[in-house]
């Protein structure tokens, strides 16, 4: 061969000699270790998961699937049911399923969650594949959760749009993809008659196994079956949900294509059996206990070396479920699945157009991937609501209103209104056959009240924004107002607790006595603070419906934060050594007793400099997930009124900055994020504009842990809404201005007239030194407000920034800032 390369250019000699040695080294490489036919392929061609659309190529769904963010970066459709992905064993991080680490396989489950916080949530029905079994005896495959679970190759995980595959190193190489309620599978084996599996040779005659397991090990009874002749694999369970009350029933139907059954059987632990076909009710009435227990086949050896699994899913019965995957995936193509999800993805996505000029690779995996990860959930469940007959759409997987109302919400609104509109149609009929509106809501299960009643914040925000096809806004009126007068038994997992003394106090305190309802009777100054928040939004829509008296009440609640500021309370505390540390700031959020007295919480309690992590759902403090520090700069219905009590524009700015160059802000949290662009209020809005190319990249960016805390679908919309360019004051018709990140973005709206943002001078990236805006115009006029109003989204227009390197005086004056109450909410 040497003669033959020398005569060949430098570069085809390159393109010849590198697949020779990749063909080299796959040669002797040990069989077991190859994951499937198709690897060296990929070793030689690059990623397979890169799509070649200019939208989809920058989606990267394994941001986030390392250290808490619990991202889902398997295989599903936008607000899909269907949710496809290996589930590892590290329980401590598997929310979502995958984890980017080194944790073992246990199976690939169909039910997932995104961005929780909390316990693994889901992961029903896993599938698990054995290449085949010792000595082709069944009864010596791995069966139980625990035994099964095999290491995967290293760097093998590939994830898209509607796509997820990993190689196993048992020679497994599993491939899926998603329709609304059917997962799909396309598992590829070693053309090899024998192969390496849990350290003993075994002959290539497949053993697919279906467990009723959950990845919470959460299961209570439940029924399968397994037919001998087609192989079709039935059944359910009942299950909790990972942060609320309850349970649920989920429903499966699996079909098998592509090899011959051998055998056929049923497992309960590590007892196996080819005699018993099914278990439960379906069985002999028998009772299945918790744990690992299901159905399994043995296949002969598959001719094409693949074979297909289908899997229906449904929370109504199996019929639904086989009915389901019939429909959806009547054929078992795999790559029309496949394509027919990039498509759903890039409908979505391509809302919103950027120009790509001067952007990275980086920062635009950032961007897209971001505004992929806020469409994974809520998911729709519609027809498949068993608690009640409805002709209303009905979505779940409100993981949680506490996070999501603040940023994706506001987001979905924008890009995805009819989508909006169904999910606020979803809330209040919840409303309507349970009684109150959920602030977190999961598997058709009440979740926990992290703060106030905030639903009514995504109740509101529609409302302002004229969001009304279908909505029934006196019913959601109704909604909101029994949030603010009506305590339910139990206000853990819905509504408010506390509200006799909110209601003739002006606060929830400290030792409050609550006899109309129970719940953790802690929290008392972010309760406080929401509970304000929410009755402002509430008086908005008192004023547009009509109710004057409503709208009078609610606005005068809205000030109830007042009473729990204490001007006389210091930033000061003592470090684990008895050090003592103190700021020059004075004024902070304070717990309060019924006879008005104060109590003192460190202001930096629950913050990342002082025991961050005490001030969760049990916590015995009282603030929820942060830090006095953090609630104080809570009151958006009346910023104005908060800089004065603060000291005025100078030491309110001031104090912000310190708050987000000293540690006590954590941008993994979502309450934090509106911090971020308060710089507004103060006259500074080329503050806001600093910290937003602080946090992106340096904690949002396009790395495995890309995010800075679980995402909750919030991380990707606050991404989202840096790059674009402005952020929302959920419930308010009030959108903060910063300079975009792209040169241009652009964003269809229901009028077809696009709403265009479009730096137009200075623009200078990636270096971004020019990020200060320096003047603006909106449609051809000077535009010096540092905020805009939803009609720029709705009927579109031309919002153009001349950029700078330093702060300007544009939005700085008293006329430019946003609204708060006490200036008149003027627009």
């Amino acid at each position: 061969m040497t003669p033959l390369l020398k005569i060949l250019p430098r570069r085809r000699r390159f393109l010849i000699v590198i697949p020779v040695l990749a063909l080299l080294v796959w040669a002797l490489l040990p069989p077991a270790r190859l994951n499937s036919p198709s690897t060296l392929l990929y070793a030689i061609k690059g990623s397979p998961g890169k799509s070649s659309d200019k939208i989809l190529r920058y989606v990267d769904p394994l941001i986030g699937t390392v250290n808490g963010g619990h991202v889902f970066p398997g295989a599903t459709l936008p607000y899909g049911m269907a949710k496809a992905v290996a589930d590892v064993d590290n329980r401590g991080e598997a929310a979502a399923g995958f984890v980017s680490d080194e944790s073992k396989i246990q199976g690939f489950s169909h039910l997932h969650d995104s961005g929780t916080g909390g316990s693994p949530s889901m992961g029903n029905f896993p599938l698990f594949v054995h290449p085949g079994c010792p000595e082709d005896d069944f009864a010596q495959c791995k069966y139980t959760y625990i035994g099964r679970a095999v290491k995967r190759i290293e760097g093998s995980a590939t994830a898209r749009p509607g796509y997820f595959a990993i190689g196993m190193d048992n020679s497994v190489y599993a491939e899926m993809t998603a329709a609304e309620h059917t997962t799909l599978y396309r598992f590829s084996f070693s053309k090899k008659a024998e192969v390496e599996s849990h350290e003993a040779m075994v002959p290539t005659n497949p053993l697919i196994l279906l467990d009723l397991i959950d990845l919470g090990n959460t299961r209570t009874g439940g029924d399968v079956e397994v037919n001998p002749q087609t192989g079709r694999i039935t059944g359910n369970g009942s299950f909790t949900p990972s942060f609320g009350t309850g349970a649920y029933t989920a429903h499966f139907c699996a079909d098998f294509s592509g090899a011959e059954i051998r055998k056929t059987g049923t497992f309960l632990h590590t007892n196996v059996t080819d005699e018993v076909q099914a278990l439960g009710n379906l069985g002999s009435n028998f009772y299945i206990p918790s744990g690992s227990a299901g159905a399994w086949i043995h296949f002969n050896r598959p001719s094409k070396s693949r074979i297909m699994a289908r899997v229906g899913l449904s929370f109504i019965s199996v019929a639904q479920a086989c009915h389901n995957a019939e429909a959806e995936i009547p054929d078992f193509g795999f790559e029309d699945v496949v394509r027919a999800g990039e498509k759903a993805w890039k409908e979505k996505l391509s809302v919103i157009t950027p120009d790509y000029a001067g952007m990275s690779n980086e920062f635009l995996t950032t961007f897209w991937s971001g505004l992929y990860r806020a469409l994974i959930s809520p998911q729709d469940y519609t027809r498949e609501n068993p608690l009640w007959k409805s002709d209303e759409p009905y979505y779940d997987s409100f993981y949680c209103i506490w996070d999501s109302f603040r940023a994706q919400h506001p987001l979905l609104t924008i890009i995805d209104p009819a989508v909006q509109t169904k999910m606020v149609r979803s809330l209040i009929d919840t409303y309507k056959h349970e009684g109150k509106l959920p602030d977190c809501r999961m598997s058709f299960s009440k979740g926990y009240t992290q703060g106030g009643s905030n639903a009514d914040v995504v109740l509101a925000d529609a409302f302002v924004k004229n969001l009304t096809d279908g909505i029934d806004w006196a019913l959601g009126y109704e909604a909101v107002v029994s949030d603010a007068e009506v305590e339910p038994r139990d206000w853990s997992t819905s509504g408010r607790g506390s509200l006799e003394s909110w209601h003739n106090l002006g606060y929830v305190p400290y030792d409050d006595i609550d006899r109309n309802g129970t719940g953790p009777m802690s929290r008392a100054i972010s309760r406080t603070v929401e509970y304000a928040y929410d009755d402002f939004v509430i008086a908005l829509m008192a004023r547009e419906l009509g109710h004057k008296d409503d709208e009078t009440k609610y606005l005068q609640r809205s000030g109830n934060w007042k009473n729990l500021f204490n001007p006389e309370q210091e930033d000061k505390y003592r470090d684990e050594t008895g050090e003592l540390h103190k700021s020059e700031f004075k004024g902070f959020m304070q717990p309060r007793f019924r006879n008005g007295t104060w109590r003192y919480q460190n202001v930096r309690l629950c913050s990342p400099i002082y025991q961050q992590h005490s001030c969760y759902f049990d916590t015995q403090y009282e603030t929820y997930e942060g830090s006095p520090w953090l609630y104080t700069f809570y009151v958006p219905q009346d910023m104005a009124s908060l800089i004065k009590a603060l000291g005025g524009r100078d030491t309110f700015n001031e104090r912000l900055d310190f708050f987000h160059s000293s540690g006590i802000n954590y941008m993994g949290n979502e309450p934090n994020f509106l911090s971020t662009f308060q710089f507004h209020y103060g006259g500074r809005p080329g503050r806001s504009n600093y910290w937003v190319h602080e946090y992106v990249p340096g904690q949002f960016n396009a790395s495995i842990n890309g995010i800075p805390g679980n995402d909750d679908c919030a991380m990707g919309a606050f991404t989202a809404f840096a790059f674009m360019g402005f952020y929302p004051v959920a419930g308010q018709d009030v959108y903060l201005l910063t300079a975009p990140m792209f040169r241009q973005v652009s964003l269809q709206t229901p009028s077809g007239r696009p709403a265009i943002l479009r730096n137009t001078a200075g623009f200078d990236a990636p270096r971004y030194r020019n990020i200060y805006i320096q003047s603006a115009k909106l449609n051809g006029n000077p535009y010096t407000r540092n905020w805009i109003t939803h009609d720029f989204f709705v009927n579109g227009g031309t919002l153009e920034f001349v950029l700078g390197s330093t702060e300007s005086d544009w939005g700085t004056r008293d006329e430019d800032l946003p609204p708060s109450l006490s200036t008149g909410l003027q627009k």
